[in-house]
């Protein structure tokens, strides 16, 4: 039996805090082995990355989700009780609740509530001046993505929710004020989802057929029995949520339009080339940093022991960089993904595996949809200044975005 690698330290989480993105895969090199062990939060971990752990990782005869994610990470970005945490008939029927919201038309359907929002703020960014793409591109996709949900939201109630949501994203992988955002944007926007939902149950709010708000209200278990409130509050807030995370995609779009001008041409009118160029934003940019899982039972892979209850992480930003899968990864090439055919195992920035019926997150059809709206507004609809400013990308920072949250001037219409 091979013994697998082992970090030194007696706990890595601060390292872990401190390194960021680059924790797992800075080992595995020092290592020389794509799996290692080590302590997080005082328990043992093994952390994977690449295409076969990828593989591993999914499959749901050898891990479970449930009490994987941190206690830390529920209280803030994913809520408990959610579909992220369920394993076998409780999660098919749940990840089919959501799978029956992703039809190519609500998809489209959401995309151009999108780019309506954009039309609808484009005149504000032309008198003002200066814009801060971040904070804009977030409010714009609270609106649609609640629009596209069956949620009311008014004017004055929009910047709230924004704030709230952006603060449960943010603080994933926080300690301090970040952490503490995040618990009281979790707490409030659980409170107003269930209340929404609640209305949509007794007949005082009335939503749209097939949105998400209604389809979650009346989706009915196994058992027959509807979801309680607080589990229905945070299936609801994982349909709005990450949609809202998008926000930081598109920003690295936009990115990579400004250090890589050559794409703005040939992205123009080309559905090909703005497919690759979006499939490489969500390779090379850092989005979330790893997926958990528990072994389900013991069991020995290549050699390896997994026993029974261990937490395990695949490291999702150092598979989307790992040399053996992705030649030349640090380089942005999105002519890599020229007649790509898809691996569920090899491009996993949302994660790995299935749709259907695994734990691939839902909405990736969604996040493409809006990142190519977004690259089609940038680059036929607007022009736009960029003037200096700290574009840096700190991986030290869980999640991460350019400093200045990419600031454009002279807004401008193309026509």
């Amino acid at each position: 039996m091979a013994t697998i690698p082992t970090d030194r330290s007696p706990d890595s989480t601060l390292t872990f805090l401190r390194t960021g993105y680059p924790f797992i895969g800075q080992r595995c090199e020092r290592y020389g082995s794509d799996i290692f062990q080590t302590r997080l939060l005082l328990e043992p971990t093994i952390c994977l990355r690449g295409r076969a752990a990828a593989e591993l990782f999914y499959d749901t005869e050898r891990f479970v989700r449930e009490n994987a994610m941190p206690t830390r990470g529920q209280r803030t970005l994913t809520g408990r009780g959610g579909v992220q945490g369920l394993d076998g008939d409780a999660h098919h029927d749940r990840k089919a609740m959501f799978m029956s919201l992703m039809t190519p038309a609500a998809v489209q359907r959401l995309g151009q509530l999108f780019t309506d929002e954009w039309q609808a703020r484009l005149p504000a960014w032309v008198l003002a001046g200066t814009v801060t793409l971040h904070p804009e591109i977030a409010s714009m996709l609270t609106r649609a993505v609640c629009a596209w949900a069956g949620v009311p939201l008014s004017d004055g109630e929009a910047d709230r929710r924004t704030a709230d949501l952006q603060a449960m994203i943010d603080s994933a992988g926080a300690v301090g004020p970040r952490h503490w955002r995040g618990r009281l944007g979790r707490k409030r926007s659980e409170s107003w989802a269930g209340d929404l939902v609640e209305r949509v149950r007794d007949g005082s709010l009335a939503a749209p057929e097939d949105t998400a708000l209604r389809v979650i209200a009346e989706h009915r278990d196994g058992t027959g029995r509807p979801l309680p409130r607080p589990i229905a509050a945070v299936e609801l807030l994982n349909v709005i949520r990450p949609t809202v995370a998008v926000a930081r995609f598109v920003v690295f779009a936009a990115l990579a339009l400004h250090d890589h001008p050559a794409w703005q041409q040939r992205v123009r009118g080309d559905d090909d080339a703005t497919e690759q160029f979006v499939q490489e934003v969500r390779r090379y940019y850092p989005f979330f940093p790893v997926s958990a899982a528990r072994v389900r039972r013991d069991f020995d892979w290549r050699g390896y022991h997994f026993p029974q209850g261990r937490r395990v992480l695949l490291d999702l930003y150092g598979t989307d960089h790992d040399p053996a899968l992705w030649p030349e990864p640090e380089r942005f090439r999105p002519e890599r993904f020229a007649g790509w055919r898809g691996d569920p195992f090899a491009l996993v920035p949302q994660g790995g595996g299935g749709h259907l019926t695994g734990h691939r997150c839902a909405g990736e059809w969604i996040t493409i949809e809006l990142m190519k709206r977004a690259v089609s507004v940038l680059t036929e609809v607007i022009r736009y200044d960029v003037p200096p400013q700290d574009l840096a990308v700190d991986l030290r920072r869980m999640p991460t975005l350019p400093a200045s949250g990419f600031v454009v001037t002279t807004v401008r219409r193309t026509g």
